[in-house]
C-alpha cells in the first residue's frame, strides 16, 4: 500500500511551484462559483421564473461563455495572461456582490451574459500562464493538476453551497462567491506577481504568427471537439434523465453515479496520464482513443436494459474524458505555438462553449422528440463523425511534418 501511495505521489513530482499555485488560484475560485450549480432552482424558486424564462438566461449564460473566451484570447495577446486572470477574477467579485439585486428576467439575462463573459475571459489567461510555468516535458500532467483543482473545486461548491442556502438563502451565495473571487485575486498577486515569478516556457512570438483562423488542421481539430463536447455533456444533462425515467433510479443512487465520476477522476487521471505520456502514441491518437470510449458508453445502453451497466457506462466514459481531455489541451497548447498563442487558446476555449450552447438543448429536444435510445444512436453516430475528422487531422499533420522535414533537408 505504502508503494502504490509513493507512486502516485511520484507522479505529481517536477511540476513547477507556479503551477501548483495556479491549481491552488482555480480551486478557491472553483469552489467559490457556488451560484452556477443552483442557477436553475435560484432562478425558479427565489425569483419564480417560468421553466421557458429559465432556458433562455441559460442560453444567455452559454453566450457569455463564448464571447468571453473570444475576448480572453483577444485581451492575453494584448496585455499578458497575469493581467487577464487577475482583472477577471476582481471584476467577478464585484459582478456576484451586484447581480443578486437584479430580479427582472431581461436584468437577469444581461447580468448573467455579463458575468459569464469576464469569467470565462480568464480561461485563454490560464491556459498560457499554464504554459509558461511549465516546461515542455509537464504540460500535460500541468494541466491534468488543473483540471484535478476543477473537479475537486466543482465538488466542495455544491455542498458549501447547499449549506449556505439552508442556513441563510441564495444571496448568501453571491456574496460567498465574491469573496472567493476576490481571494484567488488577492493570492494571485502574492504568489504570481510577474515581479515574483519566472517563466518557465517563454512565449515566442513567431516572425509571421500564423492566425487560428486560416490553420485548418486545428479548426478540424476543433469540430470534433464541439462533437465531442455534445456527446459528452448528455452525461451532464441528459444521462440524470435516463437514470430516473428509464431506470427509475432515486436522488441517491444518481448522485452515487455521478460522484464515481468525480472519484475517479481524482484517484487515477494524473497515474494514467503519467503512464500514457510514456508511450510513443501522438496527442491526436489519445483524443480519439479518449473520444471511442465514450461513444462505446452509450452503445452499452442499448446492448442490454440490465441497471448495473450504468456504472460500467459511466466508468467507461469517465477513461474517455481522462484521457481525451488533457491530451486535447496539451495538443491546442502545442499547436498555438505556431501563432498567438491567446488566440489560439480562446478559439479552444470558444469549441467547448459551442458544446454548451448546444449540447445540452440539443440532447434534450432529441429525447423529446426521438426517444433515449435513438438519441444515444445520434450520440454515436457524432461520435463517429468526429473519428474521422481526428483521422484527417492525423493524416494532414504527417504530411506538414513530412513537408517542414523536406523543407529542411533543402
Amino acid at each position: 500500500m505504502k508503494r502504490l501511495f509513493n507512486a502516485y505521489i511520484g507522479t505529481f513530482s517536477g511540476l513547477s511551484k507556479e503551477v501548483w499555485w495556479l491549481a491552488l488560484i482555480t480551486l478557491v475560485n472553483r469552489a467559490g462559483a457556488m451560484v452556477i450549480p443552483f442557477l436553475s432552482l435560484y432562478l425558479r424558486e427565489d425569483l419564480g421564473f417560468s421553466m421557458g424564462n429559465v432556458g433562455w438566461v441559460m442560453t444567455c449564460f452559454g453566450l457569455g461563455s463564448f464571447f468571453g473566451s473570444w475576448l480572453g484570447g483577444k485581451l492575453t495577446d494584448i496585455m499578458g495572461y497575469y493581467r487577464v486572470i487577475l482583472y477577471s477574477l476582481l471584476a467577478s467579485a464585484v459582478c456576484f456582490m451586484l447581480i443578486q439585486f437584479v430580479t427582472s428576467f431581461v436584468g437577469i439575462c444581461i447580468s448573467f451574459f455579463v458575468l459569464i463573459t469576464i469569467m470565462d475571459a480568464s480561461r485563454p489567461a490560464f491556459f498560457v500562464a499554464l504554459s509558461a510555468y511549465s516546461k515542455p516535458e509537464n504540460k500535460t500532467r500541468s494541466l491534468t493538476l488543473i483540471r484535478l483543482a476543477i473537479n475537486l473545486g466543482f465538488t466542495a461548491g455544491p455542498a458549501l453551497g447547499g449549506i449556505i442556502i439552508a442556513s441563510i438563502g441564495y444571496f448568501g451565495l453571491f456574496w460567498a462567491d465574491a469573496i472567493t473571487c476576490a481571494a484567488a485575486g488577492v493570492l494571485m498577486i502574492q504568489v504570481l506577481n510577474p515581479k515574483k515569478v519566472k517563466e518557465t516556457d517563454k512565449e515566442v512570438v513567431p516572425d509571421n504568427p500564423v492566425s487560428p483562423m486560416t490553420d485548418k488542421i486545428f479548426l478540424v481539430f476543433l469540430l470534433s471537439l464541439v462533437l465531442f463536447g455534445v456527446i459528452f455533456l448528455q452525461y451532464i444533462s441528459t444521462i440524470p434523465l435516463y437514470y430516473r425515467e428509464v431506470h427509475l433510479l432515486n436522488e441517491r443512487q444518481i448522485g452515487l453515479l455521478l460522484a464515481l465520476n468525480g472519484f475517479m477522476i481524482f484517484i487515477f487521471e494524473m497515474p494514467l496520464i503519467n503512464f500514457l505520456e510514456k508511450k510513443n502514441i501522438s496527442h491526436v491518437s489519445h483524443v480519439m482513443l479518449g473520444l471511442s470510449l465514450v461513444g462505446a458508453s452509450f452503445l452499452l445502453y442499448l446492448v442490454t436494459p440490465f441497471a448495473g451497466v450504468l456504472a460500467l457506462g459511466m466508468i467507461i466514459a469517465t477513461l474517455g474524458e481522462m484521457i481525451a481531455f488533457p491530451f486535447g489541451n496539451a495538443f491546442a497548447l502545442r499547436r498555438s505555438k505556431i501563432g498567438r498563442q491567446g488566440a489560439y487558446m480562446g478559439l479552444y476555449s470558444m469549441s467547448f462553449s459551442m458544446a454548451h450552447i448546444f449540447g445540452h438543448n440539443g440532447g434534450m429536444q432529441l429525447i423529446g422528440a426521438i426517444g433515449y435510445e435513438y438519441t444515444w444512436l445520434g450520440m454515436i453516430a457524432l461520435t463517429l463523425v468526429a473519428f474521422l475528422l481526428l483521422v484527417y487531422v492525423k493524416l494532414r499533420l504527417k504530411k506538414e511534418q513530412k513537408n517542414q522535414e523536406i523543407a529542411i533537408a533543402a
